[in-house]
């Protein structure tokens, strides 16, 4: 297997900083809702997402025609997304930290070049965690503020809130590595960041291609009935990554196509009005193709030497998934920042692994977003601190990210469609299981979903995941 080595990447332009254009945005303030308030523990552990596009150029050519043209469409995307250049502020307690923007704030920006088979990198088959952590940026370390009027220190500490790295592969391709803290927005506002900046870059400039795209900055309509941001102020915990510590896992993709999840669709009703003798709560492309891989998971750990022991298959195993509130809040579709809420699912491993293991994952996922269409708020104020119990207490726990509906595959720079598209903080949490989801580069109604193992696993998931697909078509034909 191929291993990306520091020494493979060269950097070509040390880091720069990219600002919106000069005098275009005045000093803002941006208070944080009590939904970006929740994220405050990943302060530590940015998003880090990667996109592959095919550039069949020289370095030069990419320096002398193209970098140009994507720092100037960078500055003019970060006018109207000005947060990302700015920094979170941690004033001194009990004051609650905010996003503060100011003239001259900017974005780093590096330029490295990589003599790594750029055709392997994008594959689905197993590649080594790092070499996809070498093509994404660290967020710059955090510094104090600047001193008072009087000399005084502020005691307050900010940290940049977004760092982008581009690899050039001569001849073959390029990488955009974007590494973001989650506070200052959620999946669906980087989404539209990316499609506005690839866009302007695309258009030579035209502004007019952000219509669809422009944020929303209005905190008005985020009310707070059940004081969660004092909540989750108050619930002290850290998201701490692997990031820089060797881990021996490799980075998978597995792709479920339009026609098999119609087959998973028609299996779970089936199934549920044979079971139940009434349809299911809720059959939708996340609902089973999640359950599919949370069943799978659930079997790799029954397979070999995690075999799950009597009183193991007994106990429950959770499926964390963030539910995006927009629409359900109506909340303008460019609202920008955070309007996720939590959701927990919860099944018996045993019932898991069991012949109805899927029709039980679907419902369970299925009746939490149920749940979340009835009231969008039932349970939130103890969401954050169940999430730290169960990591405390070492339960199963599942963590998805991502979204099916986020159609990043359209940030188009001109190069065309990505080849590949990574969120590359899929496990860097040691031992937990994490997975995301995105939508089908290939086909409109599929996912991709990315997982990392360790490299022992790997044989192990493909055999569970490819029969299961194969038993289930011998199922339907049956039924």
């Amino acid at each position: 297997m191929a291993n990306l080595q520091q020494s493979s990447l060269k950097v070509v332009e040390d880091v720069s900083h990219v600002s919106p254009p000069p005098g275009s945005v005045p000093t803002t303030v941006l208070p944080l809702t009590f939904f970006d308030i929740m994220f405050l523990g990943s302060s530590g552990s940015p998003i880090r997402c990667l996109f592959f596009y095919e550039f069949p150029f020289p370095t030069l050519h990419f320096m002398q025609t193209t970098l140009p043209n994507l720092k100037t469409s960078l500055s003019l995307t970060l006018q109207h997304f000005f947060p990302y250049a700015g920094n979170l502020v941690f004033p001194p307690p009990p004051q609650t930290p905010y996003i503060l923007y100011t003239e001259g704030d900017s974005v780093s920006f590096v330029v490295n070049e990589s003599t790594e088979d750029f055709n392997y990198l994008i594959g689905d088959h197993a590649r080594n965690l790092q070499e996809i952590q070498a093509l994404v940026p660290e967020l710059p370390p955090g510094t104090a503020c600047d001193l008072s009027s009087n000399g005084s220190s502020t005691g307050c500490i900010q940290k940049p809130l977004m760092a982008i790295q581009v690899t050039v592969f001569p001849n073959l391709g390029i990488s955009i590595g974007v590494a973001y803290c989650h506070i200052a927005g959620d999946g669906r506002t980087f989404s539209d960041f990316m499609k506005s900046w690839a866009s302007i870059h695309r258009t030579q400039g035209d502004l007019t291609c952000l219509n669809n795209y422009l944020p929303d900055f209005n905190r008005d309509s985020v009310k707070d009935p059940l004081g969660l941001a004092s909540l989750f102020m108050k619930a002290k915990w850290e998201l701490r990554n692997s990031s820089n510590v060797p881990v021996h896992k490799v980075r998978v993709t597995f792709s479920i196509k339009c026609s098999q999840i119609e087959l998973l669709k028609d299996w779970i009703r089936k199934k549920c009005m044979e079971e139940n003798g009434s349809k299911p709560l809720r059959v939708s492309t996340f609902v089973v193709t999640c359950a599919y891989m949370w069943v799978c998971l659930i079997k790799l750990q029954e397979s070999g030497a995690q075999r799950l022991s009597s009183g193991d298959s007994n106990s429950l195993s959770y499926f964390q998934f963030s539910a995006d509130c927009r629409d359900h809040l109506k909340f303008p579709a460019t609202y920008f920042g955070n309007c996720l809420i939590l959701r927990f699912a919860a099944a018996k491993k045993s019932e898991l692994i069991g012949e109805n293991g899927i029709l039980v994952a679907a419902t369970a996922i299925g009746r939490e977003v149920m749940e979340l269409v009835k009231e969008p708020f039932k349970g939130a104020e103890t969401s954050l601190s169940k999430t730290i119990e169960l990591f405390e207490m070492g339960k199963d726990v599942i963590l998805l990210s991502g979204s099916a509906n986020s159609a990043v595959y359209k940030a188009d720079f001109g190069w065309g469609k990505a080849r590949k598209i990574e969120l590359a903080n899929i496990g860097l949490l040691g031992s937990v299981s994490m997975l995301s989801i995105i939508e089908s580069r290939e086909e409109e109604g599929g996912v991709e979903f990315g997982l990392a193992f360790a490299p022992d696993e790997v044989y192990r998931f493909n055999a569970i995941f490819f029969s299961g697909l194969s038993k289930l078509i011998k199922l339907l034909c049956k039924l």
